[in-house]
């Protein structure tokens, strides 16, 4: 039998063809439940500034707003081709709707100033600033002692980080807490869409996305008319978006879904290292010496802190 035929002869009878789409599908799902959940935070916390890293190359041809809409828009696509998420958003009880709802409005704002702040400051800079707020709710929501030294830590570092550029750069500090306080928000609504077997994942993760599209167009789809005449800017925007959003999403999802919050809490430490390494091969931002102190201190504090949901 011609091996591309999707009728295997099994027990005398015929079993059911298997779509080629259906059987992609399922050696990817094979894939991500044998596949260490580690691997998949691996990878998130490489593109998760990788990505941003090669839009602020991007800002001299369009704004940073025209990038965000670039990105967000891209991954909308993406995701809407790959997942189709309104048809399971459809079936969804209204509380998930609403959950995926703010999800998408967290996803819409936190990129745009996220990519305002690192047009005006070090991307290490501003990745220390993003951990903040998640180690002073866990410090405030469960008063251990170990909290207690995580949030010292982090306040210091930070404290070292925004001293040496407050003058220069003022409003990059504005929009980089303001970034750290939606990142708190996306962490605790990316756990919840990953454990909601309702909101199923990667499929509400692409629904929230679209969300996300919907809510930036008018405000910020402007910026992004320059780069409709540049093909270079264009496929560069596009690629953005794959890098920063699909790539660095969708592993966070496979993670979430599959560590324990205790874990996940661990290896995030790694991403303020992953921030400066990035910057300093992509974008050549050499620290100074207290900026290495203060990201080796708020690495600690992530490291250090543990929130009332671990185990």
């Amino acid at each position: 039998m011609d091996q591309d035929h999707s009728i295997a002869i099994t027990g005398g009878g015929t079993s059911a063809p298997v779509p080629e789409g259906q059987r992609h599908q399922r050696a990817a799902a094979r894939f991500a439940e044998k596949a260490p959940p580690e691997s998949f935070f691996l990878v998130s916390a490489v593109f998760h500034y990788l990505g941003p890293a090669f839009a602020v190359l991007l800002f001299s041809r369009v704004a940073p707003l025209g990038v965000t809409w670039l990105r967000i828009a891209s991954a909308a696509v993406v995701f809407a081709v790959w997942r189709r998420p309104w048809h399971s958003v459809a079936e969804l009880e209204p509380g998930n709707r609403r959950l995926l709802l703010r999800w998408g409005l967290v996803l819409a704002a936190m990129n745009s100033t996220f990519y305002l702040a690192i047009d005006r400051l070090p991307l290490s800079t501003v990745a220390a600033i993003e951990f903040l707020p998640v180690i002073a709710l866990a410090a405030v929501g469960t008063r251990t002692a170990r909290n207690i030294v995580a949030l010292a830590l982090a306040v210091t570092g930070v404290y070292l980080l925004t001293d040496v550029r407050l003058a220069g750069e003022p409003i990059g500090f504005v929009f980089a807490f303001a970034n750290a306080g939606l990142f708190a928000c996306y962490i605790v609504l990316g756990h919840r869409v990953a454990r909601n077997g309702a909101t199923a994942g990667i499929d509400g993760l692409a629904a929230a996305m679209l969300i996300a599209l919907v809510a930036t167009t008018p405000f910020i789809g402007w910026a992004a008319v320059p780069a409709l005449g540049d093909p270079v800017a264009l496929l560069a925007g596009i690629g953005v978006g794959i890098s920063s959003s699909v790539v660095p999403y969708v592993t966070d999802q496979l993670a979430m879904a599959r560590i324990a919050r205790a874990t996940y809490a661990l290896l995030v430490s790694l991403l303020p290292a992953t921030a400066t390494v990035v910057g300093i091969v992509v974008l050549t931002q050499i620290p100074a010496l207290i900026e290495i102190v203060g990201v080796i201190l708020v690495i600690g504090a992530v490291a250090v802190h543990r929130d009332s949901g671990s185990g």
